[in-house]
């Protein structure tokens, strides 16, 4: 009877590894769903019933009639990688902070609940807290130095003939703090492929990159990215931007081309129409704002209500009321400045110069067209579109919850295009092993 009832047993067994419909192996598992695959479609999916513009204007916080976000067939292609890494450039300072303190959170947590259910060890939390910060590390440095597409802004026709794109500020490898291989070429192609008409260089201490991308413009605005000159210097306390610095203003800076020569600036400013045009820029410090008082006078006729460095993308934001209330009080011109120094692929803002006829115009015809915008019309001569992005100010619950809103207003911000490109990828790495496991032979799944 032993011998029998052992044999029954081993045949049940072989049954059961034989793949019997009865054999719990065989059966779908919990386990075995992809389930951070599930969720993250489930976000994409539902995310789209709160979608909203990516973009809106900088003051109102309205949308922009006849201006619109385009995305290349190549951004489309890479949307989830291109979607985080703009995200990420787009954050400020303390959005950054808050956003590692989150991961670093939840990253201590994984490591405990693994650690009680399976045991661990000094020398493995240890590379394990080395592959998490590399990680992160390579993720920060793949936004700022490898190339990618970019998100660009578009004028439908026939306003494009009216209203041309512009970056007030932007610098070349010729600033003490650019990066060496952002040569004025290059700043070129970053301004063009974001859909600037044109760019100012408006580098620290010297116009040299300023030039030779001017010695390269097209020949006539319109037929691609124009540089025009600009100089960033400092005033009464504050950095400003001096258009047309060096070119058709001379003699308003020290000879090292550092600070702004009060005498000098005033009388350059005594003749009303050709006044110097002064871009207040970087406003953590509204104290020391001087504004122009009419015609005749000088001072700052620009503000940057959008600085996209990331201590200036939190600087603005915090004083972005402040920044309206006093450009509409003085008549300043809003403009936007990318601040861009050689670092990211993600334009934050776009200005947009309301100047019909500009197509066509010569490189110094143009500045002088767009300096008389600014100087005669001011805050009406001039919008700011901007990329939207969580808000998160306010309260300290909101600074808190900072990674879930980010993440929830990048998924509402995605076009149609970019969430099918969303779920194959997410789906293509999740079956991506499946699919590796029925490729590999018989014999070398045993022998593993």
């Amino acid at each position: 009877m032993a011998a029998d009832d052992r044999s029954r047993h081993s045949t049940k067994r072989r049954t059961a590894h034989a793949g019997s419909p009865a054999s719990p192996a065989s059966l779908p598992t919990l386990g075995r769903v992809p389930w951070w695959a599930v969720i993250l479609s489930l976000l994409v999916l539902v995310s789209a019933d709160f979608a909203v513009d990516p973009i809106r204007n900088a003051s109102t916080f309205q949308r922009v009639p006849d201006v619109h976000l385009v995305l290349s067939t190549g951004y489309l292609l890479l949307a989830p990688i291109c979607s985080v890494l703009d995200t990420l450039s787009l954050m400020s300072v303390r959005q950054h902070i808050a956003i590692l303190i989150t991961l670093l959170a939840l990253f201590a947590a994984c490591r405990a609940w693994r650690g009680f259910r399976h045991g661990t060890g000094f020398l493995r939390e240890l590379k394990a807290a080395a592959l998490a910060l590399g990680g992160l590390v390579l993720v920060y440095a793949v936004g700022a130095l490898v190339p990618r597409p970019m998100a660009a802004v578009s004028v439908d026709t026939p306003f494009n003939d009216a209203v041309l794109v512009a970056d007030f500020h932007s610098h070349t490898k010729f600033s003490h703090d650019g990066a060496p291989w952002f040569s004025p070429e290059a700043n070129r192609r970053w301004h063009r492929n974001a859909g600037f008409d044109v760019a100012y260089i408006t580098d620290h201490r010297t116009v040299q990159g300023a030039e030779d991308g001017i010695a390269n413009n097209p020949p006539v605005a319109g037929e691609g990215t124009m540089i025009l000159q600009g100089l960033e210097v400092v005033w009464r306390g504050a950095h400003v931007n001096l258009l047309g610095a060096e070119r058709r203003y001379r003699g308003l800076t020290d000879p090292a081309l550092r600070d702004l020569d009060d005498t000098s600036l005033a009388l350059a400013s005594a003749i009303p129409n050709s006044e110097p045009i002064v871009v207040y820029t970087f406003p953590d410090l509204m104290r020391n704002l001087h504004p122009a008082h009419g015609p005749g006078t000088p001072g700052a006729r620009a503000i940057e209500i959008i600085d996209a460095s990331p201590r200036g993308l939190g600087d603005v934001r915090r004083l972005r009321t402040v920044i309206s209330y006093v450009a509409d009080t003085f008549n300043l011109a809003l403009v936007a400045g990318s601040d861009n120094h050689g670092w990211g692929f993600t334009a934050a803002g776009w200005t947009l110069v309301s100047l019909p006829g500009w197509r066509g115009m010569s490189t110094d015809s143009l500045a002088a067209a767009i300096d008389d915008v600014i100087r005669t019309r001011g805050f009406e001569g001039t919008t700011v579109v901007e990329r939207r992005v969580a808000n998160t100010r306010g309260s300290t619950w909101r600074l808190i919850a900072t990674a879930p809103l980010v993440v929830s207003r990048m998924f509402t911000m995605l076009t149609n295009d970019e969430r099918v490109s969303w779920l194959l990828w997410i789906w293509a790495i999740a079956l991506a092993p499946v699919a590796w496991r029925r490729r590999r032979p018989r014999g070398a799944a045993g022998a593993a």
